[in-house]
């Protein structure tokens, strides 16, 4: 099994991401995670979505999509032409004693701490997705609560991919 990170540019119409989602569904595709937001240009939307297959399954993904209607350009983001992003919301149980401890993890991570309760913490924390596996396993032994992911936003570098419609 292979992993694709293909990125659309989309109209920015109603029912988009279900025509989208419907046809992965239809041919019984699997989204590993699927992420959607409006453009500077609000009448497009870009979308990421990771994918799982073996290379006929995957380009089969690719020429499938291309074919909707709403569908701009749709490209895959190559590991090392891309960059990947990952938000990552985590909810810890955190007694007086241990809030050292998470704090000092939170910092080497360079992730945030965005709400302190009397029993818990939420942490924030941005990055690629081993960054956030390896800040998850490290809290084996606290008690997470909740785990809110957002799943893969990515970019290709430099300008000479950027796609321009008129």
């Amino acid at each position: 099994m292979q992993r694709k990170v293909f990125q659309l540019l989309v109209d920015n119409t109603s029912g988009v991401l279900s025509r989208i989602s419907g046809l992965f569904s239809r041919r019984g595709y699997n989204i590993e995670s699927i992420t959607a937001g409006e453009t500077a240009d609000p009448r497009f939307t870009r979308i990421t979505i990771v994918a799982t297959g073996d290379d006929e399954i995957l380009d089969q993904i690719e020429k499938q999509v291309a074919k909707l209607i709403d569908i701009r350009d749709i490209r895959e983001l190559k590991p090392a032409e891309s960059v990947f992003r990952e938000l990552c919301l985590i909810k810890v149980e955190a007694s007086t004693e241990q809030r050292q401890a998470i704090v000092a993890l939170t910092d080497i991570f360079r992730a945030n701490i965005i709400d302190v309760a009397p029993d818990s913490l939420i942490i924030e924390l941005t990055g690629d997705q081993a960054k956030i596996e390896a800040f998850i396993s490290l809290l084996d032994g606290h008690n997470i609560l909740e785990l809110a992911r957002t799943g893969i936003a990515g970019l290709s570098r430099g300008k000479e991919n950027v796609i321009w419609i008129e």
